[in-house]
């Protein structure tokens, strides 16, 4: 798996991508949230749930329709309170869709693991892509330390992080060049 850092800086970014107005940053920080809420099913190894099995790890919890769920659901609980000035729901929906599913994605980059059942559970194959230059993390917070959590942040530092960064910079400079002049001395 990627790490907990390169899951949430990828789901903030989609937040600020998608509801880049600062109001929104609650959302941002579920995005980011959602991002890393697959990694759950880590639970399952305490209770010996097979790591290939369907609730084992990068099993459905880490699948599109478990992304598609997850963004129903809190879009659900959402629009029973709604709010004014907030997001309108099919954007809310698919920022919280592809954070979640953003999960699988950086895993399916990761140069280790039994790779992501993206279709389960109709489909139990797991895949990665061929493209896989992030490091995997360790599973588990005592094994995340010293030289192998350097080499998996310093690759998620190049594959996630800058990524990320140049994805803000560059819709603030399309933003900023679209506009109108006399806005932009201000």
């Amino acid at each position: 798996m990627a790490s907990v850092f390169g899951h949430t800086a990828l789901g903030a970014t989609l937040g600020v991508l998608l509801l880049p107005e600062r109001r929104h940053w609650r959302w941002w920080v579920l995005a980011a949230a959602c991002a890393f809420l697959p990694d759950a099913d880590v639970v399952g190894f305490k209770f010996q749930v097979p790591y290939a099995g369907l609730w084992g790890h990068r099993g459905l919890t880490h699948s599109l329709l478990a992304a598609a769920i997850v963004a129903s659901v809190l879009v659900g609980l959402h629009s029973w309170r709604r709010v004014t000035q907030a997001p309108g729901l099919a954007r809310l929906w698919l920022l919280l869709f592809l954070a979640t599913a953003s999960h699988g994605v950086l895993d399916a980059m990761t140069t280790g693991g039994l790779g992501v059942a993206f279709f389960s559970p109709f489909d139990p194959q797991r895949y990665f892509f061929p493209f896989r230059p992030i490091q995997v993390s360790p599973i588990g917070i005592r094994n995340f330390a010293g030289q192998c959590a350097l080499r998996v942040l310093a690759s998620e530092v190049v594959w996630v992080g800058l990524p990320c960064l140049l994805f803000l910079l560059l819709t603030k400079v399309v933003k900023r060049k679209s506009q109108p002049l006399e806005d932009r001395a201000g």
